[in-house]
């Protein structure tokens, strides 16, 4: 399917488009100092990313809410209005279920929108918030295939363009630790950047067992950890975190990748079809090597972390940097906001002040550099960033609706092929 046919899909065209004032030479609220805010995902992280919106001000307001199921709405609604308070103002009137709904969502007169429906989605939520004139926050990752990234980057843009604010769920931006140790990096702490290693090993994750009238469309999105059409796989949707910090090291994207991986444990139909570990490699510009360790299988050894390593030194960028003698020469040991919350504020005070914050291309590329690990690993081919980011496949099904949606084939290397 190409994008040309899923720009056709009713579904995804933007809605119509609330006003907002334009002061300066940036959008702003209309009103006084109000910030009106719609959320479209009503799962768990866009109740939490809500309410971590309020938290940062006290001048936001949730006032409108749209997800493709009633009862994940009404769930998250409550907990807010029992969370919030005043600041949730959601009546029964803004609140929108189906397909549609984040059409309806940006035809309020909200100013920001937060985008935390399943990745798959992202590209196409993000274009019809940014056509819509809405600032922006959205979760990562922001899209699962080299299509949605490139739609992604070039929505960026025009939200430049429109004047509009974007920050993505990469946390680890907004963290005074991270803040802190990668400013010492790039001021040469650690010398030229020869390698990396980045983890994150778990154990498993959540999964909705299977009701009669779901048909397997439904239960599919009720369990998209587990499709690649809407996760990207698990490499995607949570290691981008670390491939994030790793790029921000290096400044720059992996210019190429190799993978080995496989689904070992997670072998049930339940689990979809995707991957239960990965084992990638990265080659940077620099001809640095950066070994990148991703697994989600019960009973193993857990580890969330980055490792940088430069000609003088070596950096755990959350917390520390040494000397290759092993001479602690910086250690974060401050207070610091709830990342969650930072991004949140920091977003708001570039509304605010219209020196508005743009991180539509970065988390596009990080999110494409986890995509590449993902298609070097389910094809077993050396995979380029150019290959990577213009790849023909589209992962989207090109009918979307209620009903039989067969899964695909767990990817097997060396015979899948490489598109």
């Amino acid at each position: 399917m190409t994008e040309n046919n899923l720009n056709r899909r009713n579904f995804l065209k933007a809605g119509a488009v609330a006003s907002l004032v334009t002061t300066g030479n940036y959008a702003f609220a209309a009103g006084a100092d109000k910030i009106r805010v719609g959320l479209i995902g009503c799962g768990g992280r866009g109740t939490g990313a809500a309410g971590n919106c309020a938290t940062a001000d006290k001048g936001i307001e949730i006032v409108a809410m749209g997800d493709l199921f009633k009862d994940r709405l009404e769930g998250s609604r409550n907990h807010l209005k029992n969370s919030l308070g005043d600041q949730c103002k959601v009546t029964d009137d803004k609140c929108f279920v189906g397909f549609d709904a984040h059409k309806a969502v940006l035809a309020t007169d909200i100013d920001m929108v937060i985008l935390a429906t399943p990745p798959g989605f992202r590209p196409y939520h993000f274009q019809a918030a940014v056509e819509a004139k809405k600032h922006v926050f959205m979760e990562k990752p922001v899209a699962v295939d080299g299509a949605g990234v490139r739609r992604v980057i070039a929505t960026g843009e025009l939200a430049k363009a429109n004047k509009l604010a974007v920050v993505s769920g990469t946390q680890r931006r907004h963290q005074a630790p991270y803040l802190e140790i990668m400013k010492r990096i790039h001021d040469g702490a650690i010398g030229e950047l020869v390698s990396a290693q980045c983890y994150w090993n778990q154990g498993g994750l959540w999964l909705n067992d299977r009701r009669p009238e779901w048909s397997d469309a439904e239960y599919q999105i009720r369990n998209w950890l587990y499709y690649a059409w809407l996760s990207g796989d698990h490499i995607v949707e949570q290691h981008i975190h670390n491939l994030d910090v790793i790029n921000w090291a290096f400044d720059t994207h992996p210019k190429k990748c190799v993978s080995l991986a496989g689904r070992q444990v997670r072998v049930q139909p339940q689990y979809g079809h995707i991957f239960d570990h990965f084992a990638c490699e990265y080659e940077y510009p620099n001809g640095a090597r950066v070994a990148s360790y991703y697994r989600q299988i019960d009973g193993t050894t857990a580890n969330v972390s980055e490792r940088i390593v430069g000609t003088t030194g070596i950096s755990d960028p959350n917390s520390n940097i040494k000397d290759h003698k092993g001479k602690n020469l910086y250690r974060w040991e401050g207070n610091y906001t709830d990342p969650y919350v930072q991004e949140h504020i920091d977003l708001i005070a570039s509304i605010r002040s219209g020196n508005l914050l743009n991180e539509a291309k970065r988390v596009a590329e990080s999110t494409m550099t986890a995509i590449m690990g993902r298609m070097a690993a389910y094809t077993g081919r050396e995979v380029s960033w150019e290959k990577a980011l213009n790849s023909e496949e589209v992962l989207m099904p090109a009918n979307l609706g209620f009903g039989p949606m067969p899964v695909p084939p767990v990817a097997v290397p060396g015979q899948t092929p490489l598109r």
